[in-house]
């Protein structure tokens, strides 16, 4: 069971991304213009295993889905 706190960095982490500062960073920078009318989970630089597990936080409302929120405000 997950003890339900996690850091930013534990998000790149679990979506199998560097999760070191700069690499959050740079990962933001080149994502960053995200269209508004685009849902998170339907960005096209994550494969499928990512947009489900982006998908499932948010419908379940998970441990995760506040992570995923602010990942989601940092690429608009």
């Amino acid at each position: 069971m997950e003890s339900g706190i996690h850091k930013f960095s534990d998000l790149f982490s679990q979506l199998g991304l560097p999760d070191d500062s700069a690499s959050i960073d740079a990962f933001i920078a080149a994502h960053r213009s995200l269209a508004p009318d685009v849902a998170l989970a339907d960005a096209t630089f994550w494969n499928a295993s990512q947009r489900e597990f982006i998908r499932q936080e948010i419908i379940e409302d998970a441990d995760w889905a506040e992570l995923v929120d602010q990942l989601d405000v940092s690429l608009r």
